[in-house]
């Protein structure tokens, strides 16, 4: 049910960064969705629990909120809780709870994002906005944070809800900067940093802690936690940000060059601009302070012809390792060698 007259419509190089060690992947590394199998049956119930909770007096609120989540999409949030509680021997059904939590806070970011970023498709059909219009999308985005925090304190746990919170206020912090940061075409590596790692890595690493939470772990484990979300949800966005120059807009359900055309200045595109001539550097800014797309080819060409591509792909590749790193201090177990995996399988993702 659509408001009345609404009609849907179908569909600066800064080394300390870079200098880890390269990421090795086994020739013979099972793929991530031998991973996830692990968590299948706990993802049917995470799904149960997401449909449940999606009930609303209001149709349209169910119905804008069952488009965006029956999309697909990777459930990499929902999927991290699980597998750390499952290394972490956590079994209650509060781990079901979180992960649907999780993952309609993530929904209303989509929610919101694609309002803000003007976005027309996403994971392979029209967005929300594009097909319900703004003000549903925006106010669908608000009752989904809502029962979220309807649900997470159904834990009594403050420390959960304190988690939750706190990662949430950071994600929107993160959200405004980069609105802040739109078409500044002397953005550096450290500011963009600070933004993934408040918009995109807060609910990674939020994800993870929660699980170590729930299982009552000792400060060094919930730290260790802590530390793999983060990281993941790092490199997985500096992967992110790779396929918008170096994807396929097919299998990736978003159109190539969504990044420029909304000014987000990238890692690509900072490195780009560091490491190319005067000319180049000229191009890019004027393209990065106008948002026009149509030069993209010539983008893609300075980010290649500069390596910047392969610079951030080793960007990504350190914030596995060092994901896989703190992985190393949890117990050994079939789950805990899913987020090994799940880390090192992450540089090869192509949507």
């Amino acid at each position: 049910m659509l408001p009345a007259g609404r009609q849907p419509r179908h569909p600066s190089y800064n080394p300390s960064f870079f200098s880890a060690p390269a990421l090795t992947l086994a020739a013979n590394s099972p793929s991530t969705a031998a991973t996830l199998a692990l968590i299948a049956d706990d993802m049917q119930e995470v799904d149960k629990v997401i449909a449940s909770r999606l009930q609303s007096a209001v149709p349209l609120v169910g119905e804008v909120a069952r488009y965006i989540i029956s999309a697909g999409g990777k459930r990499l949030r929902p999927a991290l809780l699980l597998l750390m509680s499952g290394a972490l021997g956590y079994t209650g059904s509060q781990r079901f709870n979180l992960a649907a939590v999780v993952e309609f806070i993530h929904t209303a970011t989509l929610l919101h994002d694609d309002v803000v970023d003007e976005s027309t498709l996403r994971r392979g059909r029209p967005t929300a906005n594009e097909n319900f219009g703004n003000p549903a999308s925006v106010l669908v985005g608000d009752f989904l944070y809502s029962r979220a925090f309807q649900m997470m304190v159904e834990t009594s746990s403050l420390r959960v809800m304190e988690i939750l919170a706190d990662a949430t206020n950071v994600i929107a912090e993160g959200e405004v900067q980069q609105l802040m940061n739109t078409h500044d075409a002397s953005l550096s590596e450290s500011g963009y940093l600070n933004v993934i790692r408040s918009k995109t890595a807060k609910l990674f690493e939020a994800s993870a802690r929660l699980a170590a939470v729930l299982a009552a772990s000792p400060p060094e484990i919930e730290h260790a936690c802590a530390s793999y979300g983060q990281a993941l949800g790092t490199a997985f966005q500096v992967i992110d940000d790779v396929l918008d120059y170096d994807g396929n807009a097919q299998e990736m359900g978003k159109n190539l060059g969504d990044d420029l055309r909304e000014g987000k200045v990238t890692l690509p595109l900072i490195i780009a601009m560091q490491r190319g001539n005067t000319q180049e550097q000229a191009l890019l800014r004027s393209i990065i302070e106008t948002g026009s797309t149509d030069e993209l080819s010539s983008v893609i060409s300075i980010i290649k012809k500069t390596g910047a591509l392969d610079a951030t792909r080793q960007a990504a590749a350190t914030q596995a390792q060092l994901a896989m790193d703190a992985a190393a201090h949890l117990p050994s177990n079939p789950h805990s060698k899913g987020l090994l995996q799940l880390a090192a399988q992450l540089l090869e993702r192509r949507t």
